[in-house]
């Protein structure tokens, strides 16, 4: 909660300042800003799986932040945009996740009876950077945008979960990487768009091994995002 009002307040700081400080440039009829907040929602996807691992269920993802648009030329069809936002994701798999006394083991569960299912949740500070197009005008908020770049993320905090037919488990898993980055691609018309992020760092750490070698999933989340000026 308290991470979450600190990023409120960072966002909110940044939009008083975009709108207090304006110049006579700034207030030309052909210069504007899309500063925007924004949310999404994706499913995603387990890439590089090893054998006999499977996803299951429904693996989720939610975001939102805000973006400071940069315009890069006169007409405020190309811009870039810096933000900063709070992400949470989910893995649902038949990946077995144990702490034990040096650290944690990982097997594949569901190949005998009693398990049913189990899950990773990364909560992340997320900064997206994008080069944006759009042809949006001063007076027009319904218009076309391709917006790609990439999106770096820090791990505040990862969690285990496994759940059989005799006991639940969950706990803190620090084997899940802090730093993840991608690139990021959005398109769409006005409030409704399509985001595809791309990972390009594993989800676990070289300490997470699976039959002695290194687990090394990736993901690859695919939704809807909504940005709100």
């Amino acid at each position: 909660m308290r991470l979450f009002i600190f990023v409120l307040s960072f966002c909110c700081s940044i939009c008083c300042l975009s709108q207090g400080n304006s110049s006579p440039l700034e207030s030309d009829s052909q210069r504007y800003f899309e500063d925007q907040f924004y949310m999404g929602i994706t499913y995603n996807f387990i890439r590089n799986r090893p054998n006999d691992l499977n996803q299951r269920n429904l693996s989720y993802g939610l975001q939102g932040g805000f973006i400071k648009d940069i315009p890069l030329n006169r007409g405020g069809t190309k811009a870039l945009g810096i933000g900063m936002g709070l992400a949470l994701n989910t893995y649902y798999s038949n990946l077995i996740v144990r702490e034990v006394s040096n650290g944690f083991s990982y097997d594949i569960g569901g190949l005998a009876g009693g398990f049913k299912r189990s899950k990773i949740e990364t909560h992340l500070i997320e900064f997206p950077l994008e080069f944006r197009w759009r042809n949006s005008t001063p007076s027009d908020y319904k218009f076309w945008r391709i917006y790609a770049g990439l999106k770096f993320g820090y791990v505040v905090g990862a969690r285990s979960k496994l759940v059989t037919s005799e006991y639940k488990d969950g706990f803190f898993n620090s084997d899940v990487n802090r730093f993840q980055y991608g690139p990021t691609f959005n398109v769409g018309y006005n409030t409704f768009n399509v985001h595809i992020y791309y990972s390009l760092t594993d989800l676990f750490s070289d300490k997470a091994l699976l039959n002695n070698e290194s687990i090394g999933l990736k993901s690859l989340r695919v939704g809807l995002i909504f940005y709100i000026l």
